[in-house]
């Protein structure tokens, strides 16, 4: 909305699922959309705080906050997961698809487990989880947007040091899958007014991140144009963007938001 204090985006009265949204990026999505004024529904695989996470958000704003556990690569459970929380939360209409995995390890020790575990998450999960909520808005002929997140690695190899690759193909690649994925999806929905884009962070300080060599770290933040990480909160504001009317005319995009890693 646009109001006489100027550049204002509201969700008063709506309802933003987030999955994977009780940690890491995924939970300064929750925060940022739970101060917009939203309801927010939080999917999470197997986290034990998940819950108390969520609700001291939805007390810290003052709006409906609940955590469901699901495995978004279930395509059964999630489908029934969705109707669940517009059941207990209202009409939904966004969601930001967030859950995602990795494994780092040299290609030639990657396995069939390896592969599975992370495309079901990354790949299939984003699928079953953007269908299930597309199914729901096409059955009740309403509108919404949909923000999935990718990453800068769809686009390039990580490295460790100056030629050196972080050895994470199957988490590259799925990335690379799911930014085109987004683009299908956005062009078989757009007619339903349904909205995809896709958000792909660069390097990230999160509780995943911190746990790197520092030396790794402090490679990779050198070779940014703005010599740095960014904090999980300077990810939110394309998100909610995305997630508004503001971006009517936004669809089948791929959004970077990575301290200009892609200049060069």
């Amino acid at each position: 909305m646009v109001s006489g204090a100027g550049f204002v985006i509201k969700f008063t009265n709506q309802c933003v699922i987030v999955t994977g949204g009780n940690r890491g990026i995924g939970y300064a999505f929750t925060r940022a959309v739970a101060g917009a004024g939203a309801n927010v529904a939080v999917i999470y695989r197997s986290h034990p705080d998940a819950e108390a996470v969520v609700e001291s958000v939805g007390k810290e704003f003052g709006v409906k906050a609940k955590a469901y556990k699901c495995d978004v690569s279930n395509s059964e459970l999630i489908e029934k997961t969705i109707r669940q929380i517009e059941k207990d939360m209202g009409n939904i209409t966004g969601l930001i698809a967030n859950a995602g995995v990795s494994v780092v390890k040299p290609a030639l020790e990657l396995t069939q487990k390896d592969f599975n575990y992370v495309y079901d998450t990354n790949v299939f999960g984003v699928f079953n989880t953007c269908r299930s909520v597309a199914k729901l808005w096409i059955e009740n002929k309403t509108k919404g947007s949909m923000v999935v997140t990718s990453s800068m690695s769809s686009q390039i190899i990580n490295v460790t040091d100056v030629a050196s690759p972080l050895t994470q193909v199957f988490y590259n690649s799925s990335k690379a899958a799911v930014s085109n994925l987004v683009k299908g999806m956005a062009a078989e929905w757009a007619s339903n007014g349904i909205r995809v884009n896709t958000l792909s962070p660069g390097y990230v300080n999160t509780d995943q991140t911190q746990h790197m060599d520092k030396k790794i770290r402090d490679n990779q933040a050198r070779q940014l144009p703005l010599k740095r990480f960014a904090e999980a909160e300077e990810m939110t504001g394309q998100a909610i963007l995305l997630l508004s009317d503001y971006a009517s005319y936004m669809t089948g995009g791929e959004y970077f938001v990575d301290g200009g890693q892609l200049i060069y």
